[in-house]
């Protein structure tokens, strides 16, 4: 429980933190990141700008925004809804106002969630200039007819989108790629989990003794982040080049449930790593949905053209759980133990990662076992049982299967396979090879 509660930490510092598309927010999250990083001794992440007005691809990055204060107060000066009191009273990216009117006018530009009478929304307005506060709906049913002071001293201005990067070097070129966003202001799950565990696994990454790939971790805003790593520099073309897999980690820090979004037509490498790790960590117990039911950035990664091997990984999915996009997604959702999961579930399939080969056998028909003393020496009923999995593994090592594909016909978990892998290669009874072979 080291991770999680260490990560845990980490998700409490960077949940206050006004965070949009742009912005100092952004970059004060960085910095906490950077800080967390420094602390454990491992690789920071390297903050990027790209400038307002920038085209990539079919997308403009937005101007930069800037709010010192929103409120909506009545005639005698009471305060009905204050930014300072909850950062999700107004609407991302409202355009300043500072007008008196009546209720009937202030509530065409007041959201709240009808389904959901007791939370605050989390309202956006990137793209079309707009203003707008953010309540429950039985609060704004409960407004008094009368004059409204509605205040929002904000500007939008050209600036720059802020994201980072981290990179941690293998002995090839070869990558394993992880996104996290960093643009929501506070909501614990959908937003903090992901960064905080995305920082965990470079810290995990960067201790390991041997690494056979390289790491590459991305923490940028939702979708027009995703938009232009992959238009800006020649990004997109490297990636292509270099990437093994990937993974688009949020909504980590919950302990309900674990699921993953499929790459388009579900046949990438990134798949069957997520698919055979979810399988055995969970006994089964997880939700698989394909990419018709995207929602985050493997929209990007796997769009058409694109076609990059990533997945989603989520503990509760985005849209899934009632607490998603309100002020509901506090801290009291996420937890230690949440969190413990979902960075033993990467963890998992980054040693399976590392550990991957595709086997083949050195010996026709079965390799005498008991003199090399992985065999029970008498035969007797269920005598053989304890190298049932050594057995299926040789089996299987025909150069046509991987580990995850071995581990997916047999049953056996991947890192059990790994090890039983090492004393068979060791033994001379099979080799292994970087690619499939017949």
């Amino acid at each position: 429980m080291e991770e999680g509660r260490r990560m845990y930490g980490l998700l409490k510092k960077i949940f206050p933190i006004y965070r949009h598309l742009t912005g100092n927010g952004v970059r004060q999250t960085l910095f906490i990141l950077n800080a967390f990083l420094k602390k454990e001794c491992a690789p920071l992440i390297s903050i990027k700008e790209i400038p307002s007005g920038e085209s990539v691809f079919d997308w403009t990055v937005p101007k930069e925004w800037r709010i010192e204060e929103g409120y909506i107060e009545d005639e005698k000066g009471n305060r009905i809804v204050d930014m300072r009191d909850n950062n999700l009273h107004i609407v991302a990216y409202s355009v300043p106002v500072d007008e008196w009117m009546e209720l009937s006018s202030l509530k065409e530009h007041i959201y709240t969630q009808k389904d959901q009478p007791h939370v605050i929304p989390y309202v956006t307005s990137y793209y079309s200039e707009r203003w707008g506060f953010c309540m429950s709906d039985e609060k704004k049913d409960a407004l008094l007819e009368g004059r409204y002071h509605a205040v929002i001293k904000s500007e939008l201005f050209d600036g720059c989108m802020t994201y980072g990067e981290a990179v941690v070097p293998g002995e090839c070129e070869e990558e394993v790629f992880f996104s996290t966003y960093i643009c929501h202001p506070s909501m614990a799950n959908n937003e903090c989990s992901g960064p905080a565990l995305a920082a965990e696994l470079v810290r995990f990454v960067s201790r390991l003794a041997k690494r056979r790939y390289t790491y590459r971790f991305v923490f940028i805003p939702e979708t027009i982040g995703s938009i232009a790593y992959l238009a800006h520099k020649g990004w997109l073309s490297h990636l292509k080049g270099k990437m093994k897999c990937g993974f688009n980690l949020t909504c980590v820090g919950d302990d309900r449930s674990y699921s993953m979004v499929e790459t388009r037509y579900a046949d990438t490498f990134a798949d069957k790593v997520l698919s055979n790790v979810l399988k055995y960590q969970t006994k089964g117990c997880y939700n698989r949905y394909s990419f018709l039911e995207r929602g985050s950035d493997e929209r990007q990664y796997c769009a058409p053209g694109v076609d990059l091997p990533v997945v989603g990984f989520s503990r509760s999915l985005f849209h899934k759980y009632p607490e998603y996009h309100t002020s509901a997604d506090n801290l009291d959702i996420v937890c230690p133990s949440g969190l413990q999961g979902a960075f033993d579930a990467i963890k998992e399939a980054i040693c399976g990662i590392e550990h991957n080969y595709y086997y083949k056998t050195k010996i026709l028909c079965e390799p005498q076992l008991g003199k090399r003393g992985l065999y029970p020496t008498f035969s007797q009923k269920h005598s053989s049982d304890a190298v049932f999995d050594m057995s299926n593994f040789i089996a299987y090592s025909d150069g046509k299967n991987d580990l995850f594909d071995i581990s997916n016909i047999t049953g056996a978990p991947v890192s059990v396979l790994y090890g039983i892998a090492e004393i068979l290669e060791k033994e001379g009874i099979v080799e292994k090879h970087a690619s499939r072979c017949e």
